[in-house]
């Protein structure tokens, strides 16, 4: 694991937060909770039938594992909630009954009532099933539309090392986002450098084709309204835009192409303008600098879930726990 996840665990070891695993039947996820209580990561709770997962794996151990059947549970509490957030758009008290003993909306509504921090899912279920779940139950942080994803990208000993940690969003959420979109998916990219990458003076690069009207387009003047409505949301964040990629990272480039910028050649915190350029971006750190790719990490939820890749590990559900755990910290 890179520099970056261990310091990650180290927190969440400190933090000692609750992180539910909605896929608790699942053997990935079974072997990844027996490591994560074993070396005091984090707090785990299973969604599964007990009898079922001590059948299935007669050798596991389960010892300080919180196993909850979610087809079983007593679960009036959290369908009235449901209902409650769901009669808007037609939810009987009857549809709240069955669709709240779904794994994933049974985890969602633990954070939402408090009886977890975060959770994580995605080994068995796709993305849209996970967040979809989120934003029905646990919904958007105040002042944020948009759930979004980043990468962090660990840099140190690579070819590109100006910056040991970087952040790219959003390489894995939204297709074309709007320029308010956009404002969103950096402010909450900040927010996770800040807190999760130990980022202490974010530097906020709006990436474009174009640095400061190289060229005229309607792709340009998406994220030059992205970059006003970040200054504007949130005037503190060190923001700067439009900027190609060389001018945003490379000091030389930056004070040619960008004079006066406090953010041009100094960027650690990328804000590509749709999920192409972000995919592709990241994409290539990785593979030609040798970059650590750590994500896609969920931002921009109430409260934390994460979606984990269906080719995943247990090692890997493992670092995502982490990650969940220290960004419940800040909620």
């Amino acid at each position: 694991m890179s520099k970056i996840i261990d310091s990650i665990i180290e927190k969440a070891k400190r933090l000692q937060k609750t992180v539910v695993l909605a896929e608790g039947e699942e053997p990935r996820t079974v072997e990844a909770a027996q490591t994560i209580v074993r070396n005091k990561i984090a707090k785990v709770v299973l969604l599964g039938d007990e009898e079922k997962l001590k059948t299935m794996y007669p050798y596991a151990d389960f010892s300080g594992i919180k196993i909850i059947n979610p087809l079983t549970a007593d679960i009036e509490d959290y369908a009235n909630t449901l209902y409650e957030l769901r009669k808007a758009k037609g939810m009987s008290e009857e549809d709240a009954r069955k669709e709240i003993r779904k794994y994933l909306n049974f985890g969602a509504m633990m954070i939402k009532k408090g009886d977890a921090d975060g959770m994580v899912a995605g080994a068995i279920n796709s993305t849209g099933n996970v967040l979809r779940a989120g934003l029905t139950i646990v919904k958007t942080k105040p002042g944020i539309k948009t759930v979004s994803s980043c990468f962090l990208m660990a840099c140190e000993n690579t070819a590109y090392d100006a910056q040991d940690i970087m952040v790219f969003g959003d390489c894995a959420v939204n297709i074309n986002p709007t320029a308010e979109q956009l404002s969103d998916i950096a402010i909450s990219s900040t927010a996770t450098a800040i807190n999760l990458a130990g980022i202490s003076e974010p530097k906020v690069a709006m990436l474009s084709f174009s640095t400061k009207g190289s060229a005229k387009h309607e792709f340009v003047d998406k994220v030059v309204e992205a970059t006003r409505l970040v200054r504007e949301k949130a005037p503190e964040i060190d923001v700067d835009g439009e900027l190609q990629v060389d001018a945003a990272i490379i000091p030389s480039v930056g004070r040619l192409k960008a004079p006066g910028s406090d953010v041009a050649g100094k960027a650690n915190v990328l804000i590509f303008p749709d999920l192409q350029s972000g995919n592709i971006g990241y994409k290539l750190t990785q593979r030609f600098s040798g970059a650590i790719a750590i994500g896609p990490i969920c931002q921009g939820f109430a409260k934390p879930i994460n979606d984990l890749s269906r080719g995943c590990t247990s090692d890997d559900i493992v670092a995502v726990v982490a990650i969940t755990a220290v960004q419940a910290s800040q909620n």
